[in-house]
């Protein structure tokens, strides 16, 4: 076994590739800490996770302790077990979604490498490592990271399985391995695990004219399989919560497509202006590579399985781009589940390019050398152009944009080093391109970390490190007229929600006895037990109001955006 594991490690050691991607691991997981959690999602799961572990209770997910059953429970169920783990913290509360998405980077990779090829596996994890859309996803506390590996990796266990010899152990493994990932997907975010990927093979089939692959999905085993990982907590949190069922599937998920009760309208374009911003480094081949694949398929018909995946990765493109566009509830994460798909052609027609012969190589050559003299100038441009972002924000942010620009100068002086010596190797196309790759890593990273300037204030955490130590277990927190996502997470102690309900208000009708309905019933609650010690989150607005009115309560802590008071003590 000894011998093995050394072995193991001179390959790591004497190979190039490895070592890159080892230092990506490494990158890529060391800067999960570096902000502290903002409003919402990052603050919202972190406290359903710690009010999960605190109470013990993993089956029913709880916010500021009302019922919150607009999500599946994995995301939850991870965060928590890091928690458990590592204890409570801004690293530990993004691990499932750095995991997931470094994940994701190899395993697509891979996928990549066993149908097409070492090279186009390389480019696949060198366009995800630098696509900015995945990294910051990758970066952020929330469920779409989760959901988009598990979706990615149904369509990559999916290209594995029909790639396989027909019958064989390996096809029927990689088969359950795509229904297991669609059960993930399911517990992750929804019904849209499943959904969409049957939407896909069903466009695939009638497009592709390949009616044999249904009888290739193990359907019996298959569907036992997928029920078996995401059905026991379905059941049993009905069982507990008959609610439960009306408001997930029909108010979480078909209101939500077809009406504008979330609030979450955007135009028609909105993904598509998303996936140029998110895909940036790679908006040319991104073009040019979907126009070359449905040239193709007009063009051939559909007989090498390379080629099948190939049109597979397009459709699963296709449908989830058109799906999310014509829903009524639009959110950046809902499209990070194509970029897999995207980087798989992407890389492919990289590829393509790369093996033409040595006088046809410029017609490669000469628009690569154009796409990063472009961004070079972009961040050039960018440099001179700087103060933008220190005159941006209120007064009171003035100093955090300050440094803000300091951080951006500095990630956009990284771009032009990156661009230039991706121009220098440029006769060495793979280290060119593994260059601007780790350019545009950098200038993202640099970029997205440095949002702690302005994300420390709307994270509340220097406000809760001054209330946290007055905090005792029993201890009333009252949040008034106001949800406050990250600051009970920081003082490990959720809030009783006073005349505001906005998404607590499924948990809030539920259990109506845990919340006060109106302002004045909480401040004759508030005068009523002198005795008691109670705390109250105010907007500046409000605490302003009832200073006015010589509204019994003691200034422990403010800031630009909140203030904190305290019962004042007998």
């Amino acid at each position: 076994m000894l011998k093995r594991y050394l072995s193991l490690s001179q390959q790591v050691l004497h190979n190039p590739s490895w070592l890159l991607y080892l230092l990506l691991a490494f990158v890529w997981l060391s800067t999960l800490g570096f902000r502290h959690l903002i409003p919402s999602d990052e603050g919202r799961y972190a406290e359903i996770a710690r009010e999960m572990l605190v109470s013990g209770n993993w089956l029913v997910p709880k916010y500021n302790d009302y019922l919150y059953f607009e999500k599946p429970p994995l995301h939850l169920w991870m965060t928590a077990l890091a928690f458990k783990l590592f204890g409570l913290g801004e690293w530990q509360a993004r691990l499932w979604s750095g995991l997931s998405s470094l994940g994701g980077i190899f395993f697509f990779a891979y996928t990549a490498n066993e149908i097409w090829g070492p090279r186009v596996g390389h480019l696949v994890a060198m366009i995800l490592a630098s696509s900015p859309l995945w990294i910051l996803g990758g970066h952020f506390n929330s469920l779409d990271m989760g959901m988009a590996f598990f979706m990615g990796a149904t369509l990559c266990c999916l290209i594995l399985s029909w790639s396989s010899t027909l019958g064989s152990k390996t096809q029927q493994n990689w088969m359950l391995m795509c229904w297991a990932s669609m059960a993930l997907a399911v517990l992750s975010k929804g019904l849209i695990g499943v959904v969409l990927p049957g939407m896909v093979i069903v466009l695939y089939t009638f497009t592709s004219g390949d009616w044999k692959c249904w009888t290739q999905m193990l359907w019996v085993k298959g569907l036992s399989l997928f029920f078996l990982i995401c059905a026991p907590w379905f059941i049993l949190i009905s069982i507990e919560h008959p609610s439960f069922l009306h408001f997930f599937f029909i108010r979480e998920h078909f209101e939500r497509f077809t009406t504008n009760e979330h609030a979450r309208v955007a135009p028609w374009h909105f993904f598509i202006t998303l996936l140029c911003v998110g895909l940036i480094p790679w908006l040319v081949q991104l073009v040019r590579a979907n126009v070359q694949v449905f040239k193709l398929r007009l063009k051939l018909p559909l007989q090498s399985p390379q080629f099948k995946s190939l049109w597979l990765c397009f459709v699963w493109f296709l449908v989830i781009l058109i799906f999310f566009s014509s829903s009524h509830s639009k959110l950046p994460g809902y499209i990070i589940p194509v970029i897999p798909a995207l980087a798989i052609i992407i890389a492919i027609s990289i590829d393509h390019g790369l093996n033409l012969s040595l006088t046809k190589a410029s017609i490669f050559t000469a628009p690569w050398l154009w796409q990063v003299s472009f961004f070079l100038v972009l961040f050039i441009i960018g440099l001179t152009q700087i103060s933008v972002i220190e005159k941006t924000g209120e007064t009171y942010e003035a100093q955090s944009y300050l440094a803000y620009a300091k951080d951006i100068r500095i990630a956009l002086i990284l771009g032009i080093v990156g661009c230039l010596s991706s121009l220098y190797y440029c006769k060495r196309r793979m280290l060119s391109l593994c260059l601007y790759s780790a350019t545009f890593l950098a200038v993202t990273l640099t970029a997205g970390l440095s949002h702690e300037h302005v994300g420390r204030l709307l994270s509340g955490v220097d406000l809760a490190e001054q209330v946290k130590p007055l905090l005792k277990p029993d201890t009333k927190l009252y949040s008034v007229e106001l949800l406050e996502h990250t600051i009970p997470f920081y003082l490990e102690h959720p809030s009783i929600m006073v005349n505001f309900e906005d998404e607590l208000a499924f948990g809030i009708e539920q259990e109506p006895n845990k919340w006060i309905s109106k302002t004045s019933d909480w401040m004759q609650l508030w005068q009523s037990n002198p005795s008691e010690d109670a705390f109250a989150i105010l907007t500046n607005h409000k605490y302003d109001e009832l200073t006015k009115q010589n509204f019994p309560m003691e200034l422990v802590a403010r800031d630009a955006l909140r203030v904190i008071v305290r019962k004042p003590l007998p």
